[in-house]
């Protein structure tokens, strides 16, 4: 039985953190998962950013509140619906991720949960587990599940290597050059056609 695996950032919806980047004027939240491979060094950072510019997750919630998913992300995300199982493993977080996933239809999402302070300062995060998005794909794996993903990110690389069939989405050249082997697509009609030749 085969699953899809896809991220969210970058695939289906914008970088959160890059749109907050504009709405705030604060040029440094634009760094991304495809600038830097190390989560916890990432997170720590924008975390620090935020607390020097007294902003919190109100703010955040604020900007994803006017954030549609990318230019026909929902009509390829039921139409892969339609031929198998879909999950959305992102390194976001539940905080960030409801009002998205109900713009796409309510597809099934694992992610992680901040920690907030009564304040609604960000202080924390916590991972559902470690390297969620491979763990999460050999999970399924373990349990019957023939695994194919799709991502944009240093850190979708090992469920895609990890997969049956694993396809980079509006990646970067940097980590397009790095990963000939993995095939690169810019359109949702092109990966969908891939995703069904293996399914």
């Amino acid at each position: 039985m085969n699953i899809v695996c896809l991220d969210m950032e970058g695939v289906l919806v914008p970088e959160i953190w890059i749109e907050f980047a504009r709405e705030s004027g604060i040029p440094e939240l634009k760094i991304t998962t495809r600038d830097e491979p190390d989560y916890d060094k990432l997170m720590k950072y924008r975390i620090g950013i935020l607390r020097e510019h007294k902003l919190g997750l109100k703010e955040i919630q604020e900007t994803i509140a006017k954030i549609d998913p990318m230019s026909g992300a929902k009509e390829f995300l039921d139409a892969l619906r339609q031929k198998t199982q879909v999950i959305i493993l992102s390194d976001t977080f539940e905080q960030f991720a409801a009002p998205l996933m109900k713009k796409l239809g309510m597809p099934t999402i694992f992610c992680n949960t901040l920690e907030v302070a009564p304040s609604g300062e960000i202080v924390g995060y916590k991972m559902r587990c470690e390297k969620s998005k491979l763990t999460t794909v050999r999970g399924l794996q373990s349990i019957g599940f023939d695994t194919i993903a799709a991502g944009d990110s240093f850190n979708d690389l090992g469920m895609i290597e990890a997969s049956k069939a694993g396809f980079l989405f509006k990646s970067t050249d940097a980590i397009k050059a790095a990963h000939p082997e993995l095939p690169a697509y810019e359109e949702y009609d092109e990966l969908l056609a891939a995703i069904e030749k293996v399914l």
